[in-house]
């Protein structure tokens, strides 16, 4: 059964940090492993993140 929240598009709540993430950037949820998004961050590659710091927009 495919994750309905793959794909999902979050913005970042946080401070900007360079080659991190960008404050109201929006990013595509690759995946979520132990409760936490994967995501492709600004410097190209993915890691994850706790979702507390994120806005579901889509």
């Amino acid at each position: 059964m495919a994750n309905p929240y793959v794909g999902m598009k979050v913005r970042w709540l946080g401070e900007t940090s360079f080659l991190m993430l960008t404050h109201d950037k929006i990013y595509t949820v690759l995946s979520i492993e132990k409760d936490w998004y994967r995501i492709i961050d600004d410097s190209g590659e993915d890691y994850l993140y706790p979702p507390q710091l994120f806005e579901i927009v889509e």
